[in-house]
């Protein structure tokens, strides 16, 4: 962003160009501006004042804000908008825009979720795939047992065995019961544990992966795809994806296992019978597939909505400081609500389909049980099978159908976790057009430093519409200094991009010792050129280390450690940060924090300078270095510039025109075209642009010298009292040492600035001596009675939902009753046939009302839940974002409050309370009333043998209870490791031209396996 000087000579050149009130890029989205590496958004005009650097320049933020306030959340231009925009322009400029921002559609089928398992994962798979099936095909063996079991009681009712021969045989039933239930426990057990691990490895390889291939793209992709987005990816959908992938696999195999054999069992037995019963699996298969093309589709919707989402709260978030400034939280939070109201809705819609299968499948099995008592009872009339045969088909069958249904929660998890891979693979399989990770490309030898513009003509590829740079053509020679200067808008930090290679101009070409960039290697060609941002982006490590990642790719990276830490001490003594960096606590093993926001505007720019100048490169790139310091910071680092800028090709965009007098040729660029050139003298002599936009910043000089004068009295009052509270607070601890966020200078340099790094330091002091919070335990019921306030609007709705889940629950001992009444009707006597067939036909008509019934009421419950849990996360999602926006400061300072991290709650924590009043309540409902009601039917019919069954209940719930307890736990550690890998690729993808410009893209790569480590 160009300074208060430009923007005031703008209006003498408003015919000219407009002024948009931020130069580096009329083109950029709001995504664009937030990442960009002058981080215009957080700050670019700030000056280091009180309140924990909280309070900015008026002129500069207030404009960013308000963009920020327009455009923050718009979503990204759908691929017809896109082509629409770009029909204007001829055919050959239209594909170099169209290449830099095109995203592949990636058809992903279920197999593809596993394309990164290795041969031991496929092993793993295979063993856990056999157990998985063979504990499956178990299960139905029961019914054999059960039904020989069942002729042995009819064998002594009619006296055909004796006592001891029906004790024996009962006996051996049992002993097989037992051997078939530790077989089952021992399979399932290896083949659930075995696609848990497999699950997580792979999912661990897609978020490698996934950042990788973000971090390989141009800078044009980013301005598509925000960070909170690229947060909520590497999060939410691949948690989606592990979902998809792990233990519901087992499951569903195990389940597909018991169908095939139960059917397999029925069609030995009677196949009549059972091939009449199969009509299930067609009806099943109908339901489940078109039920499917829904769900894909709503959760696609739902996925994109919580993704835009989340880049406005990303956003937002790293911009804090200045939200917090200008009071505009409440605004950003009605904008951050657009997205939530729209996933709402199709989660919403989600919900209701998922419900309806439900529903629609109980009641085809429901169906399929009065279909085969009313064919059974005819074929067991005619003779054509036996009492026997016909209960161990319908138990097989019942045992099938029921495992067939317990598929249909898996089918959401499998349905999103390919449309969630859907999106994570068209990243992994896009071909960036400007891959800095490439080998191909040429490397000269010996760089002089010439760089050239030829004809360019350069249009952002998110803006098509606007031409920034029409015909420009500038010889940069080896070894001088050329500044850049005009009004904000023109163009000037395209010129950076350019270099950079961060875009393809649309035509023309940049050249650097007469090679054009475009055949040269670009991870090479950016480790000749060294970039000074407005707002440079530090990362949340120590000083010694971000100035160590200026020597990536440079000769000097592999030195001994001693040399290395010598040639940073001398980039910082260069760059007037040596002896400020000295009186830190932990002088360079000092942790800067977050983007640097433990340190000063000054103090930050002066390690940029080091950092830049450390690996002594051929080019410097200077873009408005200063323009968001405050003068007493800007006379220190322009000392820092200046020295660097000797004996290298050096290109100035410039803030203060007083700052580049000495410039060897001074280039004026006005509405994309260059105007004029020359050094300063011959510039005023020439009496043109350049002499007004002299004149102009005079003239707002005058003005701001005005202005501090008459605030100068209350800045005095302001920094006495800092420096009180910060004695306050030192005199309060139990130490008098400085504490560790508490970052002073040291020498005449910098205590000239003791402005500037005391305010800005109270945030990390009051940070280092803020009391330990202790978090409350909170019982369970309290919890759920907090979290159910976010549905208080929904009591009624909810009420209903309880009353719907009552008669849903009650589905299944109804279904029992009606079982044991059809099989007593089927045991009548040969002489009672007539009524056998009477009974038979009404107790399937009975089967065929619970169906209808069993239908409605989980339509009606799936609908209800939908409603209220959807509402439920639009209400928790928006106002955690509400009470952070509420929070000051010092919250955001604290390492676990970074933007990944709160970006990362936002996206996955809210989503967890789903189950409050969604689906999980409502099962919770159902299978509770279901027990109740089984129990009383049980202890009504036979009361000995219901006691004895009954002991068992508490052995199941203490088994349920110990699975939750595990994967809770499992479940706390993953989402701590997983955090901090958000929180870590938010910071990277946030500060992506930072990275780009340091061809960090490999060295984050190769990071980012240890936060996501499997979590142990």
């Amino acid at each position: 962003m160009d300074g208060d000087p430009e923007k005031q000579s703008a209006a003498v050149e408003k015919s000219a160009v407009p002024d948009t009130g931020l130069e580096s890029s009329p083109a950029m989205t709001s995504g664009e501006k937030s990442r960009d590496a002058n981080n215009e958004i957080s700050g670019s005009g700030s000056r280091s004042g009180s309140g924990s650097g909280s309070t900015v320049s008026n002129n500069d933020d207030s404009t960013n804000l308000k963009k920020l306030d327009s455009t923050v959340g718009v979503p990204p231009p759908k691929e017809a908008d896109l082509d629409a925009a770009l029909a204007h322009l001829p055919e050959q400029e239209r594909a170099i825009l169209k290449e830099q921002l095109d995203i592949p559609d990636v058809k992903v089928k279920y197999i593809t979720l596993f394309r990164y398992a290795t041969k031991a994962d496929l092993l793993v798979l295979f063993v856990a795939a056999f157990g998985a099936i063979a504990g499956g095909a178990i299960l139905p063996l029961f019914t054999i047992i059960f039904g020989a079991m069942a002729g042995s009681f009819k064998s002594i009712v009619l006296h055909t065995i004796t006592i001891d021969e029906f004790n024996s045989q009962v006996s051996n039933f049992a002993l097989y019961f037992v051997y078939l239930g530790i077989g089952m426990f021992v399979l399932i057990y290896i083949g659930t544990v075995g696609f848990i691990y497999v699950g997580e490895q792979i999912s661990q390889k897609i978020r490698e992966k996934y950042l990788a291939a973000i971090l390989r793209q141009n800078v044009a992709f980013f301005d598509k795809l925000g960070a909170g987005e690229i947060t909520t990816r590497i999060t939410a959908d691949t948690n989606l994806i592990q979902d998809g992938i792990s233990e519901k696999v087992g499951l569903t195999m195990t389940a597909l296992a018991t169908f095939i054999t139960a059917f397999i069992i029925g069609f030995v037995k009677f196949w009549k019978l059972t091939l009449i019963c199969s009509s299930t699996v067609v009806a099943l298969t109908v339901l489940m597939g078109s039920a499917s093309r829904f769900i894909i589709g709503f959760s696609k919707k739902s996925l994109q909505s919580y993704g835009e989402g989340g880049t406005v709260a990303e956003e937002v978030l790293s911009s804090i400081r200045n939200a917090t400034a200008f009071g505009t939280q409440e605004k950003l939070a009605r904008q951050y609500n657009i997205h939530l109201l729209e996933a709402r809705k199709w989660g919403t819609k989600l919900q209701v389909v998922i419900g309806s299968m439900v529903g629609g499948m109980l009641a085809i099995v429901f169906l399929n049980y009065g279909l085969g008592f009313w064919m059974g009872s005819r074929f067991l009339v005619n003779g054509e099978a036996n009492l026997q045969d016909i209960v161990t088909i319908l138990l097989a069958i019942i045992i099938g159908s029921f495992s067939l249904g317990n598929v249909t929660p898996h089918v959401q998890a499998f349905t999103s976790a390919i449309s969630a891979g859907a999106k994570i693979f068209s990243t992994i399989d896009r071909v960036s057009p400007i891959d800095p990770t490439s080998d191909e490309g040429m490397k000269i030898e010996n760089v002089e430093g010439v760089v050239e513009f030829r004809n360019i003509k350069h249009i952002y590829p998110s803006r098509p519409e606007v031409v920034v740079m029409e015909d420009v053509s500038l010889l940069v020679p080896a070894g001088k200094t050329t500044a850049l200067v005009g009004p904000s808008g023109s163009g000037k930090s395209t010129v950076v991009g350019l270099m950079e290679r961060f875009y393809n101009p649309v035509s023309g070409a940049v050249f650097l010792d007469g090679h054009d960039l475009k055949t040269l290697n670009t991870r090479w060609l950016r480790q000749q050129i060294s970039l000074v941002s407005q707002e440079p982006t530090l990362f949340g490590t120590t000083i010694y280390m971000n100035i160590k990642q200026g020597l990536i790719g440079s000769n000097f990276e592999q030195e001994s450690e001693e040399k290395i830490r010598e040639r940073i001490e001398n980039a910082a003594r260069m760059a007037n940060a040596h002896d400020f960096i000295l009186g830190l606590p932990e002088g360079y093993e000092t942790n800067v924090g977050e983007r640097g926001f433990l340190l000063s505007g000054g103090q930050k720019q002066r390690i940029a300078i080091a950092r830049a100048v450390v690996s002594d490169p051929k080019i410097l790139l200077l873009d408005e270095a200063t323009s968001a310091l405050d003068t007493k910071s800007e006379g220190v680092v322009q000392a820092a510039l200046d020295a660097a800028a000797v004996g290298r090709t050096t290109i100035v965009i410039a803030h203060r025109l007083s700052t580049i007098k000495n410039a060897h040729n001074i280039v004026v660029i006005v509405g994309g075209r260059i105007v004029e050139q020359g050094t300063h003298d011959e510039l005023v002599d020439h009496d043109g642009a350049y002499l007004r936009l002299v004149e102009a910043q005079r003239i707002n000089e005058k003005r701001e010298a005005i202005g501090l004068e008459e605030d100068e009295e209350d800045e005095e009052d302001e920094l006495m009292k800092s420096k009180e509270y910060t004695l306050n607070r030192q005199a309060s601890g139990p130490s008098q040492n400085v504490a560790p966020g508490t970052y002073r200078g040291t020498g005449a340099d910098d205590e000239e600035l003791k402005l500037t790094t005391t305010n800005k330091s109270i945030s990390s002091l009051a940070l280092s001596k803020r009391t330990p919070e202790t978090h409350q335990k909170y019982g369970l019921f309290t919890l759920i009675r907090f979290i159910l306030s976010f549905n208080k609007p929904e009591a009624l709705l909810m009420f209903s939902g309880f009353l719907v889940s009552i008669i849903c629950g009650g589905g299944q001992p109804t279904m029992a009753v009606f079982y044991a009444k059809a099989i007593a009707t089927l045991s009548l006597p040969e002489q009672l046939y007539d009524k056998l067939r009477s009974d038979a036909s009404f107790w399937s008509l009975m089967f065929l009302m619970l169906a209808f019934v069993t239908l409605l009421s989980y339509s009606v419950q799936g609908s209800i839940f939908a409603v209220c849990s959807e509402r439920l996360i639009h209400r928790a999602r928006l106002e955690a974002f509400r009470a952070m926006l509420r929070q000051d400061i010092v919250f955001f300072d604290h390492e676990d409050n970074s933007t990944g991290a709160l970006t990362s709650f936002l996206s996955t924590e809210t989503k967890h309370l789903s189950g409050v009043s969604g689906v999980t309540l409502g099962t919770i409902l159902l299978v509770s009333t279901t027990l109740a009601a089984a129990c009383i039917v049980a202890l009504v019919i036979g009361w000995k043998l219901a006691l004895v069954c009954i002991t068992t209940i508490p052995i199941l719930l203490g088994c349920g209870y110990y699975r939750f307890y595990i994967l809770s736990v499992f479940q706390t550690r993953s989402q701590k490791a997983y955090q901090k890998s958000a929180s870590y690729a938010c910071e990277a993808t946030s500060a992506i031209r930072t990275v780009a410009s340091l061809t960090r893209e490999s060295d984050v790569g190769f990071e980012l396996p240890q936060p996501i480590s499997y979590p142990s």
